[in-house]
């Protein structure tokens, strides 16, 4: 498997970003690649683990790391295979839901060996965290689902995820900074945008935030469909506080709610959320007010 990594000089002078980056190796189908993650906080702190979606990177949580950290938490954001300071395939068959799961899971279990985790997940970060929540169900006290799904392909995905699809697919140059920028509340700074950038030199970095939006399972014959139908059915008996903070203005996982709440026990007599003013990246939007739902979970634990 050949891959790119990103030159570290590209993520220097990053606004509001501190974080110095930790690495491991992980595997999946016997490739090994490098995976890059924040790590901060008390090691004996209760850790939450942050997943990002696609095409961010750990950069998202600039305003939620230290909130987290201030009330005694280890913070572990990692970024995906593909994303970040992280490796980056060149081929976009490299990338499959199988495989995203197997690195990630490799970080969380053999790496870090993460336990009595709070999951917060949004984007692809919960279409990857909730079925490693519920494929790894004892290392997990709770979870915070935000602006994410997790599909079956039984459901049809809407107009917007299929014009997003359709664009991701089409562009002749991914713009990562301004799509994020776009699926934003509120107008990021020149410098922001930069920052999405960063880890995107040139288009050939790109070939995994290509290839995400066609991994989503858009009918019942997909690949990931009999593992994430699996995962259902841990989800439909999971009673641990399972909390729902969805934005109020995005258009792509508006709704998607819903199927949480119905289907999920731990998600009842919990403190649900509908944050405003947050779009799609929600994280930049209301940071803090994330945090502070995350803060409240581990609290009542």
């Amino acid at each position: 498997m050949e891959t790119l990594r990103t030159p570290d000089e590209e993520f220097d002078g990053l606004i509001n970003w501190p974080y110095a980056p930790h690495y491991a190796e992980v595997t999946a189908d016997g490739h090994t690649v490098r995976m890059a993650y924040v790590d901060e906080g008390p090691r004996d702190g209760r850790p939450v683990l942050l997943l990002h979606g696609e095409p961010s990177w750990s950069y998202l949580y600039r305003d939620m790391i230290d909130p987290l950290v201030n009330a005694g938490l280890r913070v572990v954001a990692p970024d995906l295979i593909g994303f970040g300071r992280s490796d980056k395939p060149v081929e976009r068959t490299d990338y499959t839901y199988a495989r995203h799961m197997a690195w990630l899971t490799d970080l969380v279990v053999n790496e870090l060996d993460l336990r009595d985790v709070i999951l917060f997940g949004q984007d692809w970060g919960g279409l990857l965290g909730l079925r490693l929540a519920a494929e790894q169900e004892d290392r997990f006290a709770a979870i915070v689902a935000s602006n994410t799904f997790l599909p079956t392909g039984d459901t049809d995905l809407g107009d917007a995820f299929r014009a997003w699809r359709d664009f991701s697919q089409n562009v002749p140059e991914f713009p990562v900074g301004a799509i994020i920028n776009g699926g934003s509340a509120r107008e990021l700074t020149t410098l922001e945008i930069a920052a999405f950038d960063a880890p995107f030199p040139s288009e050939e970095y790109k070939a995994g935030a290509r290839q995400f939006p066609t991994l989503v399972p858009a009918s019942p014959e997909d690949p990931a469909t009999p593992a994430n139908r699996a995962a259902w059915e841990v989800l439909r008996r999971w009673e641990k506080p399972f909390v729902c903070a969805f934005g109020d203005s995005d258009p792509i996982t508006k709704g998607a709610d819903k199927a949480l709440l119905e289907r999920i026990p731990g998600t009842n007599g919990q403190p649900h959320v509908t944050i405003e003013g947050a779009a799609h990246f929600c994280q930049h939007d209301q940071g803090a007010a994330l945090a502070e739902v995350i803060i409240g979970v581990a609290g009542r634990l």
